[in-house]
């Protein structure tokens, strides 16, 4: 059984195996225009914070205090 994708940037079917030369897109052109979406921050994936604005207020880290020099 062959498998088919579609293609990320205009959904056209492609063949997945090792001939097709831009997998999973069907042409040079939609994997560049994909590369400039990416690049233009059309996608992004979204982070938690590493850190809440709830906790840094509790452990003392307001903006006042904080960024003040010596």
């Amino acid at each position: 059984m062959t498998t088919r994708v579609k293609c990320p940037t205009c959904q056209t079917e492609v063949i997945w195996n090792s001939e097709s030369k831009f997998r999973p897109f069907c042409s040079d052109r939609c994997k560049l225009i994909d590369l400039g979406d990416w690049a233009s921050e059309k996608h992004v994936i979204p982070v938690e914070p590493e850190f809440g604005y709830e906790t840094l207020d509790v452990e003392g880290y307001d903006e006042s205090s904080f960024f003040k020099e010596d």
